[in-house]
C-alpha cells in the first residue's frame, strides 16, 4: 500500500488545530480520522488534497502543486482535481497502490455572517483497490475480489466478494494451499489480521502482494461477531441455512463483511449467499503450474497469446469472467463435466439457436455490476437502463429456449433468467431514450409518464422561452443590438452588455458588475422570472429524483432474481462461446471418467496452433496414451526446438479444458479426471527472494513430489539442467524414479539426459519417446511428432547453427562434440582436445554437410540408379562456393 509522505507530522495531533482558519479546522478534524488515506476533500466543484497528501498526489498525478495560505507559519501544499473527473485520477491512484477517503458537503450553506460558518463535510466512502465499482475502475473481463484470511487454532480459512458483482464465496484451507489459492483467486485486496501478518512462515508470501494488503485490528476477526454481522446483512436469525460454517470461515466473511461496512461508510451491497467450496470439488492449478502454462496471461505479463485470450469467445463481461473463473477452478466431479459438456454439445449442433442468443447476448450490459452500484445507491440512470435492456435481453432468450429437448443444466439455466417482465415495462416506460450519467442533470424520466412531471417541466421550459422574449422586449427597448440575457452559478441570470453600451441602460436596469469585456444588468422582471424558472426546474428535478428512488426500490426488492438472471445470462454466454470455439477449431468433446485413463489422439496444442494458422502453417498433432501398456509414465528425448515443450503443455492444457466442461484440440481423448495439474517447463532467476534459476526448479519440484497424488498429471522439463551435469542427472534421475515408485501419478518428463532411458528396462511403467527428427543433405528437419524410441542425439550444435552463432565456433563445437564422444565409448573422459589450426583445420560449412551426408549414407541399400542421384548431389555440393 503507497503511502503519502510525513513532511508535516504536526498535523497529526489535535493541537494542529490550534490557529487554522475554520475551514482547515475541519480539515484536519476529518483528516487525523483518515490518516491512511488520501483525503479527497469536496470545495465547489473540485476535490483539494493538502498538506502530505497534496504532495504524494500531485507527483503521482502529474498535477500542478500549489499552496493555499499557512498553517503555523508554512505553507500549505495544495493540489486539486475536478469534480467530474475525478474517476480518472482516483483509477491512477488506486493503480499506484493508494486509498482514497471521498469527502463531500453534506449540506447547504449554514445562514449567518458570511465567513463565519462553514458548509458541513463528511467522508461518504473509502477507495481501496478491493473495493471499486465504477465501470472505467474496473476490467470489464476480470472480477475485482477482495479477501480476508483468518486463522482459528491452526486453522485457515478464505472468504472473498466482489463488490462490484455481489459474488461471495468461502473456502477453509491449510497452511500449505494458501498461496496457490491467492494464485487462482488473484485478488485485488487483500484484508489480514495483525497476527497472520506478523507469521514469520508467511512473510515471502505477502511480500508478493504488499501493494494490496490491509491490515485490521485481530478483534475484527473474532467468529462470534462475524456470526451476527451475517445475520444482520442477510436479515435471518440463523446461518444454519448456508452451510455448516467452520470457525475461520465464519472469522474470514464476517471481517470481510466488516471491512466493507468501514469503508462503505455503512452502506452495504447486496451480496449473494455465500458459497462454501470443498477442495476437493476442483481440479487444483498451482502458480507456478499456471505462469508455466500461460493459463490467463503469457509469461512477459501481457494477456494477448495466452490460454484464456485464444480460447475466449465471450461477448459479455459477466459471460468473460465466469470463463476465468471456469478456467481457474475446473471441475473433478465426472457428472457435473458432462453437464457442462452436454449444454456445449447443444449449442454446437444447434448453430442457429446459438446465432440468437449471442444476438441478444449483444444487447446485454453489464447487469451484475449495474445491479451492485445501484444497491450501494451508487447508480446512475445507465444503470437503470442497462437493467432494462438486460432484462429485455433475458425475456429474449427464454423464448429462445423453449424447448423440451433441452439438456437438464440448460433448462436449470433458463429457469433462473426468471420472468422479469414487469420490471422490464416499467423501466422501459419510464426511463428516456437519452441519458445523462448523473441524476442531478435531470431529463432522465421519459416524457408521458409522469403527469405531474411533465407539468413541472413545461413550466420550467415555458419560463426558458419567457427569457428569450424579455431578451428580444430589452434589445428593442436600448438598442442595444448585442445585449445578452446569460447565466452562471455565482449571478444567476444577468444581462450583460458591451462597455461602450454602458449608457444606453435606463433606470430599470440595475448594476450588478463592470469587467473589462461586459457591463451586466438586472431588473425586477428578470429577477422575478428566475425565480419563477429556479422554483420550476428544482421541482421538476426533485420529482426525477423521487421517481429514480422509487424505481431503485423495486430494483433492490427484485436483486436476489435480477442476480440469478445475470449469472444466467453469463452462463449462457460461455456456453455458446465454447460451442462456437468448438466449431471454429474444429474440437472434440471429451469422455471423462473416474478411472485413471489418459488417452489422446492428435491433440493440438491451442494457442499454438492458432498462432501458426496465421502464418498460414499447421500444427503437426499427436498422440499421448499415459495408461497400459503405453506405460503412465513417459520419458521424451530429442532435440532442442523438435516440440517438446510444446508437447507437454497440449497435453496438460487438454486435461484442464477436459475438466473445466470444454471440447479440446484433438480427434479422440478419454481422461481419468485429475486432482491436481503440475506443470514444471522453464524457470527463471527469482531475484527479489535471491533464489537462482536451479533454486526455483528445485522449489518447484519439491512441490510436486510432496503434493502429487496417483491422480495427479505431472509435467517436468529438464529437471536437473541449472547445476552440473552429473548433479543434474542425479537428481532427474532419483525424481523420476520417485514418480515411477511413489507418486504413481500420470506424467511426461522430459530430458537431455540420455542416460535416463536405461530405466526402462528396470521401471515397469516407463515409457520412452522421442520427437522425430530427419536428417537430410546435412541439414536435421525438426518433424514435431512423437514416436516410441530415444533420441540418439540432442543436435544442440544444430540449433546453435540455426541461431546464428559464429561458424568457427560452430566448427570448434562439432570437432569438441566428436572427441568427447569418442572418449565416452572408449571409457574415459580424457582431455578436451587443444585448439589446433594445424590439426583441425576449420571446414566451410558446405564441406561440413558434405561429411555429414557421406557418413550418413547407407550405401548397401542404395539401388544403382539412387546411387547415381546421391553422387550427382554430392559433386554439386562439393563444388558449392
Amino acid at each position: 500500500m503507497a503511502q503519502a509522505l510525513r513532511l508535516f507530522p504536526e498535523i497529526e495531533t489535535k493541537s494542529a488545530d490550534e490557529g487554522a482558519t475554520p475551514l482547515m479546522a475541519q480539515y484536519l478534524k476529518i483528516k487525523r480520522e483518515y490518516a491512511d488515506y488520501l483525503l479527497f476533500f469536496r470545495l465547489g466543484d473540485f476535490y483539494e488534497l493538502f498538506f502530505d497528501d497534496a504532495v504524494a498526489a500531485s507527483a503521482a498525478l502529474d498535477i500542478a502543486l500549489t499552496k493555499r495560505g499557512k498553517h503555523q507559519d508554512k505553507d500549505i501544499p495544495m493540489c486539486g482535481v475536478p469534480w467530474h473527473q475525478s474517476e480518472t485520477y482516483l483509477s491512477r491512484l488506486i493503480n499506484k497502490g493508494f486509498r482514497v477517503a471521498i469527502c463531500e458537503q453534506a449540506g447547504e450553506i449554514p445562514s449567518g455572517k458570511p465567513g463565519k460558518t462553514i458548509i458541513e463535510r463528511k467522508v461518504v466512502r473509502v477507495i481501496t483497490p478491493g473495493t471499486v465499482t465504477e465501470e472505467n475502475l474496473l476490467q470489464s473481463k476480470r472480477n475485482n475480489f477482495m479477501l480476508s484470511v483468518a486463522e482459528t487454532q491452526g486453522q485457515y480459512a478464505l472468504a472473498w466478494i466482489d463488490l462490484s458483482t455481489g459474488e461471495f464465496y468461502l473456502r477453509d484451507c491449510d497452511k500449505s494451499s494458501l498461496a496457490n489459492l491467492l494464485s487462482a483467486i488473484e485478488p485485488g485486496e487483500i484484508i489480514l489480521p495483525e497476527k497472520i501478518m506478523a507469521d514469520a512462515d508467511f512473510a515471502a508470501l505477502w511480500k508478493n502482494y504488499a501493494a494490496i494488503l490491509s491490515v485490521q485490528p485481530n478483534s475484527r476477526f473474532h467468529a462470534d461477531g462475524a456470526e451476527a454481522r451475517l445475520q444482520r446483512l442477510y436479515n435471518v436469525q440463523t446461518l444454519d441455512g448456508f452451510a455448516a460454517f467452520s470457525r475461520p470461515a465464519l472469522a474470514a466473511s464476517g471481517a470481510l463483511v466488516d471491512y466493507i461496512e468501514l469503508t462503505q461508510i455503512g452502506a452495504l451491497p447486496i451480496l449473494q449467499w455465500p458459497r462454501l467450496q470443498q477442495s476437493n470439488e476442483f481440479l487444483q492449478i498451482d502458480g507456478a503450474t499456471a505462469r508455466n502454462l500461460e493459463l490467463r496471461r503469457r509469461l512477459d505479463g501481457e494477456y494477448t497469446g495466452s490460454f484464456l485470450s485464444c480460447i475466449d469467445r465471450t461477448i459479455t463481461g459477466a459471460g468473460a469472467r465466469m470463463l476465468d473463473t471456469m478456467l481457474s477452478q475446473p471441475l473433478t466431479d465426472v457428472a457435473a463435466i458432462n453437464a457442462r459438456l452436454d449444454v456445449v454439445e447443444c449449442f454446437k449442433i444447434n448453430a442457429e439457436l446459438r446465432k440468437n442468443i449471442r444476438a441478444q447476448l449483444r444487447l446485454c450490459p453489464d447487469m451484475q455490476r449495474a445491479l451492485s452500484r445501484i444497491s450501494l445507491n451508487r447508480g446512475s440512470p445507465r444503470d437503470l437502463a442497462a437493467l432494462r435492456d438486460g432484462l429485455l435481453a433475458s425475456l429474449q432468450v427464454k423464448i429462445l429456449l423453449r424447448s423440451d429437448k433441452n439438456p437438464n443444466l440448460l433448462n436449470d439455466v433458463a429457469a433462473d433468467l426468471g420472468d422479469q417482465n414487469g420490471l422490464q415495462q416499467k423501466l422501459a416506460a419510464a426511463l428516456a431514450a437519452e441519458l445523462p450519467i448523473f441524476t442531478r442533470d435531470g431529463n432522465f424520466i421519459a416524457a408521458g409518464y409522469s403527469t405531474e412531471l411533465d407539468y413541472l417541466r413545461q413550466l420550467r421550459d415555458e419560463s426558458q422561452r419567457l427569457i428569450a422574449g424579455l431578451q428580444q422586449d430589452y434589445i428593442r427597448k436600448t438598442g442595444v443590438a448585442n445585449l445578452k440575457i446569460r447565466h452562471n452559478n455565482i449571478l444567476g441570470y444577468y444581462i450583460e452588455v458591451p462597455p461602450k453600451s454602458a449608457d444606453k441602460m435606463g433606470a430599470d436596469f440595475i448594476h450588478r458588475q463592470t469587467l473589462a469585456t461586459a457591463a451586466r444588468y438586472t431588473t425586477s422582471a428578470l429577477n422575478e422570472m428566475e425565480q419563477k424558472i429556479s422554483k420550476a426546474a428544482a421541482q421538476a428535478l426533485a420529482m426525477e429524483l423521487q421517481i429514480f428512488d422509487e424505481l431503485v426500490g423495486l430494483i433492490k426488492n427484485k436483486a436476489g432474481a435480477i442476480q440469478s438472471c445475470a449469472a444466467a445470462m453469463a452462463a449462457l454466454d460461455v456456453y455458446t462461446a465454447l460451442a462456437l470455439l468448438a466449431e471454429e477449431e474444429n474440437y472434440i468433446r471429451p469422455t471423462l471418467t473416474d478411472d485413471l485413463s489418459f488417452a489422446i489422439a492428435g491433440g493440438r496444442h491451442p494457442v499454438v496452433e492458432q498462432s501458426l494458422r496465421t502464418k498460414g502453417q499447421g500444427f503437426i498433432a499427436n498422440d499421448c496414451q499415459l495408461q497400459k501398456p503405453d506405460g503412465q509414465l513417459w520419458l521424451i528425448t530429442g532435440p532442442n526446438m523438435a516440440g517438446k515443450s510444446t508437447y507437454l503443455r497440449q497435453n496438460a492444457l487438454i486435461a484442464i479444458m477436459a475438466q473445466m466442461g470444454s471440447f479440446v484440440p484433438a480427434s479422440q481423448c478419454t481422461i481419468g479426471v485429475t486432482d491436481k495439474i503440475f506443470s514444471r517447463v522453464g524457470a527463471a532467476d527469482d531475484l527479489a527472494r535471491g533464489q537462482s534459476t536451479f533454486m526455483v526448479e528445485m522449489v518447484e519440484t519439491a512441490t510436486i513430489l510432496h503434493q502429487a497424488t496417483v491422480r495427479s498429471l505431472v509435467i517436468l522439463d529438464e529437471i536437473g539442467r541449472g547445476t552440473a551435469t552429473f548433479d543434474g542427472l542425479s537428481i532427474a534421475w532419483a525424481v523420476l524414479e520417485y514418480l515411477h515408485d511413489k507418486t504413481l501419478c500420470r506424467g511426461l518428463f522430459a530430458t537431455h539426459y540420455h542416460e535416463l532411458t536405461e530405466l526402462q528396462s528396470r521401471l515397469d511403467h516407463l515409457a520412452c519417446y522421442t520427437m522425430r527428427v530427419k536428417e537430410w543433405e546435412g541439414e536435421i528437419v525438426f518433424l514435431h511428432e512423437i514416436t516410441k524410441g530415444a533420441a540418439e542425439h540432442s543436435y544442440g550444435i544444430h540449433v546453435a547453427k540455426l541461431a546464428g552463432l559464429p561458424g568457427d565456433v560452430i566448427v570448434r563445437a562439432d570437432h569438441i562434440l566428436h572427441h568427447l564422444e569418442q572418449q565416452k565409448i572408449g571409457g574415459e573422459m580424457g582431455a578436451i582436445p587443444e585448439k589446433s589450426t594445424i590439426a583441425t583445420p576449420i571446414m566451410p560449412d558446405h564441406i561440413m554437410a558434405l561429411v555429414d551426408e557421406l557418413s550418413s549414407l547407407a550405401v548397401d541399400d542404395l539401388s544403382p540408379r539412387a546411387a547415381l542421384d546421391h553422387l550427382d548431389r554430392l559433386k554439386k555440393m562439393a563444388m558449392k562456393k
